[in-house]
């Protein structure tokens, strides 16, 4: 992962994620880190009065647009004292929707991940990026990793895939998934939600040997294991706090966070309750 996409609207969120973006440059081979603020103004604004009959003028939005660079900037120097020797940080103010931004800025900048601070339970920010977390990570191109708030970094050395067994070759990327894996020796914990008990009839490892998950990931030496418990989401995190993990990644499928956020009831928790970071793998 040579570029990271930092989505920045100057809540403690955001600021918090750029901040474990910096961190994870020192263990990973990242060589770019984009701090990305989307400014859109919509015509209307400075062509019709707004309910207190205010007009936006052109002065008012160049000077906005200089303090968020001001921001942008600012925060670079703090993440300077954070990242490893020779990580390059930039700076880049889009005059557009937020969602279009992080698209079209992954596209300019080669990103090979954005990182995006959630809106949890401990944030009293009203965070932008943390109310768009689930369309972004639907809409990005490439992987995303979503912090949540109150997450201190811990250097990343457990590492929880949560995925189902069946239909591996068509749903895994798996060449995604070894380009992360194999930038560090992780423990790796396979986890899969077994809601209709099929682990009674063998260990977890043994019915992994039967699917062409098994084969994909032996060469990482993982663990596997069943949860039995009706909540998807929250049993895979409960999972992951209770093993002292430092990251999950979830596979865009059957039983994946990605299929799952999907469904708005489901984005809640993910952007409200998870513990640890979640990697959206794609």
């Amino acid at each position: 992962m040579k570029t990271y996409l930092v989505p920045i609207d100057f809540s403690h969120a955001s600021v918090h994620a750029a901040e474990f973006a910096a961190e994870l440059s020192k263990q990973t081979n990242v060589e770019h880190i984009v701090l990305l603020n989307a400014y859109y103004v919509s015509p209307y604004e400075t062509m019709l009065p707004n309910p207190d009959m205010v007009l936006l003028r052109e002065e008012e939005i160049e000077q906005n647009v200089a303090d968020r660079i001001k921001k942008l900037e600012h925060l670079k120097h703090k993440l300077s004292k954070l990242v490893r020797d020779g990580v390059k940080i930039t700076t880049h103010l889009n005059r557009s929707h937020l969602l279009r931004a992080v698209v079209e800025n992954v596209i300019a900048k080669n990103a090979d991940v954005v990182i995006l601070g959630s809106k949890g339970n401990t944030s009293k920010d009203d965070s932008q990026i943390g109310s768009h977390v689930i369309n972004i990570s639907k809409a990005s191109p490439v992987p995303v990793i979503v912090v949540p708030p109150a997450y201190n970094f811990k250097t990343i050395e457990r590492v929880i895939v949560a995925c189902d067994f069946n239909k591996v070759k068509e749903t895994v990327p798996l060449e995604a998934l070894k380009k992360l894996l194999d930038r560090k020796k992780f423990e790796l914990l396979i986890v899969n939600i077994d809601n209709e008990t099929k682990h009674l009839a063998g260990d977890a490892e043994r019915r992994a040997e039967e699917t062409a998950l098994h084969g994909m990931l032996k060469q990482y030496h993982p663990k596997y294991y069943y949860i039995n418990n009706p909540d998807i989401i929250n049993g895979i995190l409960k999972f992951a706090a209770d093993n002292n993990a430092q990251l999950v990644i979830a596979l865009p499928h059957k039983y994946s966070f990605f299929q799952s956020i999907l469904h708005d009831s489901v984005s809640q928790q993910l952007a409200e309750s998870a513990a640890v970071p979640v990697l959206l793998l794609k």
